[in-house]
């Protein structure tokens, strides 16, 4: 496993993909990276599930990379998610993502097909093992209809010297502490927003979490305040971004993001790509009352 990667690590928001007359809005999409730091984001991640990669072109997700690359300028990690169903594009993102300078790859494992334990590591080992980039398994079975096992885990570990961790994106916490178990440095991002501090709490090193796009400096003020053994701070944050948290869930996201960040002012518009589809009328009161509460309009 690669040493040397504390700078892996903190509150990376996956950020969303703003849509403008169907087309992506790259200058928005500036826009939304210059928020994340200058309100105290650790690191940047482009194109996870929040920015709804799956109804974009590979060369629309090449420019999202590269509009973040090119904005961040090595002020903070950027983090690239990579991952497709087919292993033709992923290896293509992949590829993309190392030569425009991403500093970490996220890769969801394929979705849809449900492949065996063995057919997973493989595509893996085949998508990383010409780079030096480290990378990470987004595990997200929820989406994807596939969970990863420890003993997957561990074989990568053993396979790939570049791989350092993983996205967790399930109810889980005991497969978190079999992993920390067995690799005291694996980097373990939180990708579910109800269980961000008590996975902090037990050896998480940072958070991906969508709601990061709406207070992405609350976040990384949990990420500190559990380096820093704070838990009063910490447990206070939780409960302060509880309704948020819950309202990311109202629908499929990001759907609720999305207009949330419209109403906040942070994109002109919250429109999406089919089969994704806007905030109903009801959605939308809903989450007003959500903002007022949380002094965010």
């Amino acid at each position: 496993m690669s040493s040397d990667l504390d700078w892996l690590k903190g509150s990376a928001p996956p950020i969303i993909t703003p849509f403008k007359d169907g087309e992506v809005d790259l200058d928005a999409y500036a826009g939304l990276v210059e928020f994340q730091l200058g309100h105290g984001s650790h690191c940047i991640l482009v194109n996870g599930t929040t920015a709804e990669p799956s109804t974009m072109t590979m060369a629309e997700r090449n420019r999202t990379v590269d509009t973040a690359i090119g904005i961040a300028k090595g002020k903070v990690p950027v983090v690239a998610a990579t991952g497709s169903q087919s292993l033709a594009e992923t290896k293509e993102l992949t590829r993309h993502a190392v030569d425009a300078g991403a500093d970490a790859l996220l890769i969801v494992t394929p979705y849809y097909i449900r492949p065996p334990q063995r057919g997973i590591i493989e595509y893996y080992l085949d998508v990383t093992r010409d780079y030096d980039t480290p990378w990470m398994i987004y595990h997200i079975p929820g989406r994807a209809a596939v969970s990863v096992t420890l003993d997957t885990v561990k074989e990568l570990k053993d396979r790939s010297p570049t791989f350092v961790g993983m996205k967790h994106a399930v109810n889980d916490l005991g497969f978190v502490t079999e992993c920390l178990d067995a690799f005291p440095d694996y980097r373990i991002f939180v990708g579910l927003e109800e269980l961000s501090y008590p996975k902090l709490c037990i050896g998480a090193v940072g958070l991906m979490n969508a709601v990061g796009n709406l207070r992405p400096d609350l976040l990384s003020q949990m990420c500190e305040a559990a380096w820093a053994g704070d838990m009063k701070t910490g447990r206070d944050l939780h409960q302060r971004l509880l309704e948020l948290n819950q309202s990311v869930f109202f629908d499929t996201n990001p759907i609720p993001i999305k207009y949330m960040m419209k109403r906040m002012g942070l994109m002109p518009t919250n429109e999406h790509r089919l089969p994704m589809m806007p905030a109903t009328p009801e959605l939308e009161k809903r989450l007003d009352g959500v903002l007022e509460r949380a002094g965010l309009i």
